[in-house]
């Protein structure tokens, strides 16, 4: 295991170029969802980001902090032990040396899953270095850390396949032991994992029940099913124990059409991505993207590899010929075939997404490692054991010995193959120069902020965006406002609060203001600066930077690379809290994209957040209508509901309210269901809002 190790992490930093101190400085990526990955590894060093306590990342969602405890995050205790390895060696180093342990940690988990069942160690070697360096999960790299740590797949197999056959499980005794521990480590992991292993132990229950119903291994797999998914709900727990906002929608939006986008294409798995380093087979992959139509953002992630092709060949053509000559069929044939019919597009997941609203897991292509370590573990099995013996025409002279060091030259030559083929080519100096320069000049603009605010100042932020999954204005891209906060140390910014959430209502309103009304409201705020990136704005900020200076606003610092500019404000000395006045729409209602009024589909809410830590009076003014004559019950933090009689025409409604502290919820609800007026998209219709508006009684 010691070699395994020592080569696996080689060929990783032979693959980013990691050789230097000053390499393993400079993370593998700096854009996109790996701003989420770095930010999370920062809010966790900065003891943010804790299981089982609330996720508030005290430095982003300005003023109020960014409470992500409704966002269903997985791997928090790995998130967490990196956040402390980085408090010693800092974020970028951290996230290098997380997926450097990532490659690591899943070659030694199938090299120990495949020993298990006795296969060679050269050929367990091989397949182990292959899985480590699969394209469905190294490729993603940086940006889908939680995928690429993958170890967990082989151990799903190999314990839902104990439950399923052996008839070696003993309570107490290290296999049970084994499948516990495996189990427990699964449920604190990525769900991804989880949802199929649970699948595969369900059916492994099935098989032993239809089967021998062996005593040990029916109560094993039971308690392995229970304690996958107890661990998995104690460790989101916050979801539902420290979310504020019980009206808002779920920050994670996903619809049916996503589970066919994103669906298990089987041409995928054999299909060789664009970027391959072979030009023959990237031929292949480039044909893909100019002929079809229909692929997600995750194309080509399936790829399996030249070798691990070869061994999903060997377990079809063998589980073939079990049906045809009725033999005992493969072990690693049932989860592959699951697999395959649970994931590709038109399967069992369409099926259920359909029917039940299972929409979550829509990117089943991400299934395809269960089949990569499924035809690995098949095909060393098998290479195993025609080279565990030598044949009756080998050679006397050579010996068993010969035999022996034929298959290990056999198998390193297989392994160099395939890393070759999986492997994509290696990014190059040039990027982490690129990123490099980015870096320096982020905590430049960091140190010289810092230098002129005050700690804990807090910076206003535009265009607003909210977090997560969103698409940004003009040339942004999604978290990059990420980087001011891990280019400093004290500073609290805007960005970060979550989607949906009426704590963070104040921010749309304030950007909706003229540039002059703007300053004066932030300033009341208690806001010391304004941060905005050129590349939001067509202009690249220009006219925004014009306004500032003719509201008396012109002190400016520009980081080095000149794409971001940060405007210095006069916070009030005794700040107001930031207050909306307006309501939040949250669940049952169609998406805004709509436009105004926003439609509810059936009972619908909406929230409010109050800032002070006292109740407080008010005013609150609705325009109401409905798809036909009915009446509107409508609820106040579940109080007395009171009626209102609405029709197709617009109506004022003032209702006087009390808020207390924090996030208030006001409910609607319709005498009768609702009407479907055409077979568009969001035509389903009980009653509409097209106008809110708030006014707090005595307070400033």
């Amino acid at each position: 295991m010691v070699l395994l190790t020592l080569f696996v992490g080689l060929v990783w930093c032979a693959q980013y170029e990691r050789w230097t101190a000053a390499s393993w400085s400079i993370p593998t990526e700096y854009h996109g969802d790996a701003l989420e990955i770095l930010t999370r590894i920062q809010a966790a060093a900065e003891g943010d980001t804790i299981p089982l306590h609330p996720q508030v990342i005290t430095r982003l969602g300005a003023p109020f902090g960014a409470n992500w405890s409704a966002y269903p995050s997985s791997d928090l205790l790995l998130i967490w032990t990196l956040g402390q390895i980085a408090r010693v060696i800092g974020v970028y180093p951290t996230a290098n040396l997380a997926l450097l342990l990532a490659s690591i940690t899943s070659a030694l988990a199938f090299y120990g899953c495949a020993r298990w069942l006795r296969i060679r160690w050269e050929w367990a070697f091989a397949a182990a270095v292959l899985f480590a360096y699969t394209f469905q999960s190294f490729h993603r790299g940086l940006a889908h850390l939680f995928l690429v740590y993958s170890w967990s797949v082989p151990v799903a197999l190999l314990v839902s396949g104990v439950i399923a056959a052996s008839r070696r499980i003993r309570w107490p005794g290290r296999g049970a032991a084994c499948c516990l521990g495996g189990a427990l480590a699964i449920g604190i992991g990525n769900p991804y994992t989880l949802f199929m292993f649970l699948q595969l132990a369900g059916w492994a229950l099935i098989l032993q029940w239809l089967g021998p119903r062996r005593r040990e291994n029916l109560t094993i797999g039971m308690t392995v099913i229970a304690v996958a998914v107890a661990a998995f709900l104690i460790v989101e727990s916050h979801v539902w124990l420290y979310a504020t906002d019980r009206a808002a929608i779920s920050p994670i939006v996903r619809s049916y059409g996503g589970t066919e986008v994103y669906a298990l294409k089987p041409l995928e798995l054999v299909l060789p991505p664009a970027a391959h380093r072979w030009d023959a087979f990237s031929f292949f992959g480039h044909r893909y993207l100019r002929w079809t139509a229909w692929r997600g953002g995750e194309a080509f992630a399936p790829y399996l590899g030249l070798v691990a092709i070869a061994g999903l060949v060997w377990l079809g053509a063998a589980a073939f010929r079990a049906i045809l000559r009725r033999w005992r069929m493969p072990g690693l044939a049932w989860p592959t075939g699951w697999v395959l019919m649970f994931a590709s597009l038109g399967g069992v997941t369409n099926i259920m997404a359909f029917f039940t609203g299972l929409v979550v897991f829509r990117a089943t292509n991400r299934f395809s490692i269960f089949i990569s370590a499924a035809a690995l573990l098949f095909l060393a099995g098998r290479l195993s054991r025609w080279w565990r013996e030598p044949p009756a025409w080998w050679p006397r002279t050579a010996g068993s010995r010969g035999w022996r060091m034929t298959s290990v030259v056999l198998a390193a030559l297989v392994t160099g193959i395939g890393l070759l083929d999986q492997l994509p080519p290696r990014p190059g100096l040039a990027k982490q120069q690129q990123i490099a320069r980015a870096i320096e000049s982020d905590r430049e603009l960091g140190r010289r902020l810092e230098e002129s605010l005050p700690a804990g100042a807090m910076v206003f932020q535009l265009p607003v965006m909210v977090f997560p999954e969103i698409v940004p204005p003009n040339q942004l891209t999604d978290y990059e406002y990420f980087r001011p906060y891990l280019a400093t140390q004290s500073l609290h910014f805007t960005y970060g609060a979550l989607k949906g959430r009426s704590r963070n209502a104040w921010q749309r309103e304030v950007e909706r203001m003229g540039t002059a009304e703007q300053v004066r409201r932030l300033e009341r705020f208690g806001f010391a600066a304004l941060h905005f990136s050129r590349k939001g704005f067509a202009d690249r900020g220009e006219q925004l930077l014009a306004e500032m200076a003719a509201a008396g606003r012109s002190r400016r610092i520009e980081s080095p690379a000149g794409d971001q500019v940060v405007v210095l404000l006069e916070p009030a000395a005794r700040p107001e809290p930031a207050i909306a006045q307006t309501l939040t729409f949250g669940r049952g209602w169609h998406s805004a994209e709509d436009g105004w009024p926003r439609w509810a589909y059936g009972p619908a809410a909406l929230s409010y957040f109050n800032p002070y830590p006292h109740p407080v009076d008010a005013t609150v003014r609705l325009v109401l209508s409905g798809v036909d004559e009915r009446k509107l019950g409508l609820q106040v933090n579940r109080g007395e509901p009171e009626s209102l009689p609405i029709g197709t025409e617009p109506v004022t409604v003032t209702l006087e309210a009390r808020f207390r502290p924090g996030v208030n919820r006001i409910d609607l609800q319709a005498d009768r269901g609702p009407v479907r007026v055409s077979n568009g998209p969001r035509q389903l219709r009980s009653h509409a809002v097209h106008e809110t508006a708030v006014m707090l009684r005595g307070v400033p």
